[in-house]
Formats: C-alpha cells, sequence, structure tokens
C-alpha cells in the first residue's frame, strides 16, 4: 500500500498521456518519468532485497518495470539473478519494459560468458519480447571484440517474425556496423536475414549522424528490393 501511495503521489498526467502514445496499445500506464522510477527501485533493492518483488502487484506498466529494476540493482549472486530474470521475461509487453530492463542489467559486464550461455537457450522463444530482450542484450552488452562475430551468427539466428525483434535486430546491426563498419559490411554480404530487416538497418545507418556521407552515399546502393 505504501508503494501504491508513493507511486499514485508521482502521477504526472501529461507524461502519461505522452508515453502512452509512443507504445501502442498500453492502457495501464500511470504516468511516472522513469527517473522517479530507478530511484525507488534502487532504494526497494537496497532496503528490501530482490524478494520484494514478490510483493508488488503487475497492475500497471510502471510496476512491472519496477519489479524489473529491481532485479537489476539487487546485489545478489548470479544464479539468483539469472532465476528471477527467467521468471520475469513473460511479464514483458511492450518495447519500453524491455529495453529499459536491459538498461539495468549492468551485472553483465561481469559475467559475459555465463550470461550468453544462458542467453542464447532464449533466442527460439515464441514470445516476442524474450527474443527482443536477446537481441538487445547483444546490443547493450556484446558488441565488442570479444563477441562480435558470436553477435553476427546470433542475428541470423532469429527467426520470430515479430515486427519488434526485426527492428531490434536491425537497430543492432546498424550500432554493429558504428563499431565495427568494415566486418559489418562483411557481415552483410551474406546476412541469413530477411530482406525487410535488412533494409531496415542499412536505413539505421544512413540515418545515424555517427555515419559520414560517403558512408551513406555506398550504403544507399546496397539496398535491396522486397
Amino acid at each position: 500500500m505504501e508503494l501504491k501511495e508513493k507511486l499514485y503521489s508521482l502521477i504526472d498526467e501529461e507524461y502519461r498521456k505522452f508515453h502512452a502514445n509512443l507504445i501502442p496499445g498500453m492502457d495501464n500506464n500511470l504516468g511516472i518519468r522513469t527517473p522517479e522510477l530507478r530511484k525507488i527501485a534502487k532504494r526497494c533493492a537496497k532496503e528490501y532485497g530482490i524478494e520484494c518483488i514478490n510483493q508488488i502487484n503487475d497492475d500497471s506498466y510502471e510496476e512491472v518495470l519496477l519489479q524489473g529494476m529491481i532485479i537489476g540493482y539487487s546485489k545478489v549472486d548470479i544464479e539468483t539473478r539469472l532465476s528471477y530474470i527467467e521468471n520475469y521475461l513473460p511479464k514483458i509487453d511492450n518495447w519500453a519494459t524491455c529495453d529499459l530492463f536491459v538498461s539495468t542489467l549492468k551485472f553483465v559486464n561481469m559475467y559475459p560468458d555465463e550470461v550468453w550461455k544462458w542467453m542464447i537457450t532464449k533466442v527460439h522463444s515464441d514470445h516476442v519480447f524474450t527474443v527482443r530482450f536477446v537481441v538487445v542484450m547483444l546490443l547493450s552488452y556484446y558488441l565488442n571484440d570479444e563477441y562480435i562475430e558470436l553477435c553476427y551468427k546470433m542475428f541470423d539466428d532469429v527467426n520470430h517474425d515479430g515486427y519488434y525483434v526485426k527492428m531490434a535486430v536491425a537497430w543492432a546491426i546498424s550500432i554493429a556496423y558504428i563499431k565495427y563498419p568494415k566486418r559489418t559490411l562483411d557481415y552483410l554480404l551474406f546476412a541469413q536475414i530477411d530482406a525487410w530487416t535488412y533494409n531496415k538497418a542499412i536505413q539505421k545507418m544512413i540515418e545515424s549522424n555517427r555515419v559520414s556521407q560517403d558512408e551513406k552515399d555506398m550504403l544507399r546502393t546496397m539496398k535491396v528490393k522486397g
């Protein structure tokens, strides 16, 4: 009840309307800004521990997101955290919850191999936001020298046809290009992704302000017809 009262005290009606427009079909958001939710999550994680998420309802977007943030901010061993993540993934029903949840999982930087081995078992899930979770994890924590080639293989291995999955793959490839332009171009020559995702990745590269005009002109020649 105390948490509910705290959340309701932070409602911003104008922000609620704005945020609802960003996420199609959302009708359960209260209108609480993300920095405020992060403050609450950090306090809950510190004072009550990860188990407190079992006392939080799934009634609103904010409450579900708060649970994910607490999972990310709590100090627990990797096995416990992965178990909580496993149980949390089915609750994700929009791109914002997915991506903000991923952004709290900084522990991945300490256990990249262990998380990778766990994560690759999720890439063929039927749940669109579980697969998106995997792809956003790749672009957030694994686009580096050690994992880049494995990331390319993972992009090819994603076979979910959901819009939010395909958009995430295109986004990830565009970020990979910014970090590893030559390797990513080499990958795209033989990429096993559908034409829509391929073209969307090219489009995102072209739209980036971190890509030179000469590169953009070259990338335009790489688009394919659907």
